[in-house]
């Protein structure tokens, strides 16, 4: 059921939960694609959407607030407003005939705009929330970006686009010591190369063990459908 393939005749009187992905065009370091967030969410929505034939997966948003990464060629970034703007007018157009909206995040820097929209919406009457596109997987760190753990996600969805002759190091200190420096002037003031991380260790078999914990927490939540009241999250049951 992806929406871009189904005529209008196909969702006349059929309750429907929408998945949107919701990702960024950014710079992930010199090994990884600019499209790599929004590859990741789109990969989330398409394992739910097979597992479910409820749920219809739209085109992805492929552009969202990610002026942290401007210090390098090919970002684009839209702005928090500019994202919270398009991501309302979505769900007040969407909601219009789909039972429910799901936002699958897979940029961090999405979070402030998401939270905004969606409790806008539910505010105003629409079964909207949103979900990121992460889990925790014992073994793996959850750096920041573009290290392993997004490496090892492309390296199992896309192994050609991983550039792996060009994958180092970037900084390597955890976010909470580096995130002032990166909010007021941006990742390159951290890291020249665009790294949070390191991408040493990553692979494949990593990176399909993380897609299936994150598609079985997003797939639960989804069952279990508790926004948070104050974010618009999905709550991820234990």
């Amino acid at each position: 059921m992806l929406l871009a393939d189904l005529t209008w005749t196909d969702l006349v009187d059929r309750p429907c939960t929408l998945l949107v992905p919701v990702g960024s065009t950014e710079q992930h370091g010199p090994h990884l694609p600019l499209g790599t967030d929004t590859a990741v969410a789109s990969a989330v929505g398409t394992a739910l959407q097979a597992g479910d034939p409820a749920l219809v997966l739209a085109p992805a948003l492929a552009y969202g607030a990610a002026g942290e990464h401007e210090g390098f060629p090919g970002t684009v970034s839209i702005g928090e407003e500019a994202l919270r703007t398009v991501l309302v007018e979505y769900g007040r157009s969407a909601c219009r005939w789909a039972t429910r909206l799901v936002l699958l995040n897979g940029h961090g820097g999405n979070v402030a705009a998401l939270t905004a929209a969606v409790t806008r919406l539910r505010g105003e009457g629409r079964d909207a929330a949103w979900l990121p596109c992460v889990a925790r997987v014992p073994g793996v760190p959850l750096d920041a970006h573009a290290g392993r753990y997004e490496t090892s996600l492309l390296a199992h969805l896309d192994p050609d686009r991983v550039r792996t002759d060009r994958a180092v190091a970037g900084d390597t200190r955890p976010l909470r010591e580096v995130i002032d420096a990166l909010q007021a002037r941006g990742v390159a003031a951290v890291s020249p190369n665009g790294v949070l991380g390191d991408p040493a260790g990553a692979s494949a078999g990593e990176g399909r063990e993380l897609l299936t914990a994150i598609v079985a927490a997003a797939r639960a939540a989804i069952a279990v459908w508790e926004p948070d009241p104050g974010t618009g999250r999905l709550r991820v049951p234990r």
